[in-house]
Parts: structure tokens; sequence; C-alpha cells
């Protein structure tokens, strides 16, 4: 059968995405361990990412990268391909809404033995339908090393000479990357704009948990956080940090409410990289969005700068890559892109509507 000019097209696209991959481009680093059928995948993808959304049902709220859908006693929530970071949108990246939610999937499936959550039902690449819960107005944000590039990170702060951060204390001498002695939380409270550290006995004194919340939910997320470490060994990475969100459903039952070990909320690096790298002054090799984060870093001043500089195709498409190769790594499935030979919004509306049907 004769070749398209589409089909064509999509070939020579998939084409220039693999040759960026064993030669990178304008200086950015490509992993390897993507099937050439991603690249292709990605590639067509990348000028029909999903930045908005609309199911025409309940009330919606529009947050960096989830839109989220009130529908009374459930939620669903859809999540896009739009990617923020410093508190500001930086790009969009293709695949990377079906990759987070279904990433996330996984490992709520998987972890029910240590802590409950309020996911019901994923109808969609990248939709789930959620139990609505009273959300802790804290993100409860684990660590198991010494980095960051961001204003809340632990390692910004321990570079100006904090060595007391969020109730946790730190010794003199550590280098940037390092491996923590021990796993600790650094709290932040949730905000629109801006996140803010916090101490476990602030979040007590200002009314934000009670105490018996804290220690429950505390325990839990670092249990969460030590299975999701052993997990991720056992597939060649390191999960370094996360952020987790928990809630109360009406019957008091504290539940996991947000993602979980996902490439957006965590920092994975490669294990088998990382003694070496660090050894030699170099960053982690890493398959999340801190990625993302240091080419800005490197380019501007993403806090400050009123106009931040266009993300190149070749690193939205590098950090899809990544992202794939994150969530084929921990699930062990291969990554089945959503087609496209549909309106995304026309999809979500289908299947949201049947899954809440049979709910």
């Amino acid at each position: 059968m004769r070749s398209t000019t589409s089909q064509r097209a999509g070939r020579r696209a998939a084409a220039a995405v693999r040759a960026s991959a064993a030669a990178p481009a304008g200086g950015i680093e490509a992993v390897g361990g993507v099937r050439p059928e991603i690249d292709a995948a990605i590639a067509a993808a990348l000028d029909r990412c999903i930045t908005d959304t609309d199911l025409g049902m309940g009330k919606k709220y529009k947050g960096k990268v989830r839109d989220t859908y009130d529908l009374g006693d459930k939620l669903v929530v859809v999540t896009t391909d739009r990617q923020s970071a410093f508190d500001r949108l930086l790009a969009a990246i293709p695949c990377k809404g079906q990759v987070l939610n279904q990433t996330s999937a996984w490992w709520m499936e998987h972890t029910r033995h240590i802590v409950g959550n309020a996911l019901l039902s994923v109808p969609d690449p990248n939709a789930c339908i959620m139990k609505k819960c009273t959300v802790f107005p804290v993100e409860f944000v684990c660590r198991g090393f010494l980095t960051g590039s961001t204003d809340t990170s632990l390692w910004t702060h321990y570079k100006a000479g904090a060595r007391e951060y969020c109730g946790n204390t730190f010794l003199d001498g550590m280098r940037k990357n390092d491996r923590l002695a021990q796993n600790v939380i650094t709290p932040t409270t949730k905000a629109e704009d801006h996140d803010v550290p916090i101490s476990p006995a602030e979040i007590v004194a200002q009314g934000l948990m009670s105490q018996e919340d804290w220690d429950a939910v505390s325990a839990a997320a670092l249990a969460l956080f030590a299975f999701g470490q052993e997990q991720a060994a056992q597939r060649g990475l390191l999960l370094v940090d996360t952020k987790y969100e928990f809630g109360k459903d009406e019957d008091g039952n504290i539940l996991l409410i947000d993602e979980i070990h996902t490439p957006d909320s965590s920092r994975y690096w490669i294990a088998d990289t990382y003694k070496q790298r660090h050894a030699e002054g170099q960053e982690p090799q890493n398959i999340d969005k801190e990625f993302l984060r240091l080419w800005f870093r490197a380019n501007c001043d993403p806090y400050s700068d009123p106009v931040l500089p266009e993300a190149p195709a070749e690193l939205r498409s590098e950090l899809s890559r990544r992202y794939v190769l994150l969530y084929e790594k921990i699930t062990g499935q291969r990554f089945q892109p959503a087609p496209l030979d549909e309106e995304p919004a026309a999809r979500m509306r289908r299947n949201v509507a049947a899954a809440l049907e049979a709910l």
C-alpha cells in the first residue's frame, strides 16, 4: 500500500525526534530506552497538546495543570498537557496529561494497603473520577535528598545558610544532591500563587490540622514515600522527593486525594548513573520536570522575568520522552498514546458520562 503524505510527514518528524535523541540539539541531553513508535507519537502530538477542556458538566475550576469539575459528591479531574513550574505556565508537553493521569492511577491501585485514596474510576486517558473530600490545607513534601531549584526547595534554603527547615535539622558540609540521612517531611501551606514552607508545630498551632490528624497523615506520607522508593529502586530509579495531598471523606476517613509519584509531583533520577555524576559535580539524570526547570533556570529568571523564552520543540519532546519512559518503567506496561483521530473534548465527554452512569 502506498504511503500517504501525512504518513510520510509523520515518519520524517519521528526520524527528526530520533535524531535529536541520538545527538541532542541545543545542549539538551536525551535519555535512551524510548521506543521509536513513542518518538513518532510525540512528534505527531507536538502541536496538538491538550491545554484547555470543556466537559459541559458541574462547576469548573482551572488549576495550573488540572481542570476540576465539581459534581457535588464527586469530582472529575482532567489532567491537561499544561506544564507549570516557578508558579507560572511554561509550556505544553505532548502526552504529558495522559502520563500523569495513568501513572497516578497505577500508584493509587498499588498503595491502598498503606492508605485509602479517593480514586473511583479512570474512564479516559486524561480523566479520573474522585470522591469529594474535605482537603487538609497542607502539602506533605517528602524528601530523601538535598536538592531542588525552586524557592521552596530544600537545597535553595540550605545553600542560603538555613540548617533548620520545616522542623527538621540538617548538618553543615552537605552538597547539592546528597542523600539525606533519613527521609523527612517539609510541609507547605497550599496557596493559589505560591506555597509557603511551614513546620508541623506551626500547622497545629495555626489550626490547619489537629495533632492527631498530623500524626496520622505524616505517618501515611512517609510510608507511601518509603514504598515508592522501594518500588522505584527495583526499576533502576531513585525516587528523590514528592508531594502528597490528603483529605477526609464524609465518614471521617483520611484519604490520599491527589496525584501520587508522577513526574510532575516527584523527582526521579536514574540510579546507575547517580553516584558517578554526583562525584563529578554533574546534575543527576532525571526523568521528571526538573529537566525543564533547569533549562529555564539556565536561560532566564523564571520568577522575575515578565516574559519567558519559549520552550524549544526539542525540549518539549525530550520531556515527553522522559515522562513516557517513567510510566513504562514504573508500571511495566507499554504506553499507548490516546488516538488523535478524535477531538479530546468529545472523547472525554463521552467516556466520563458513561462512567458516571455506571457508578
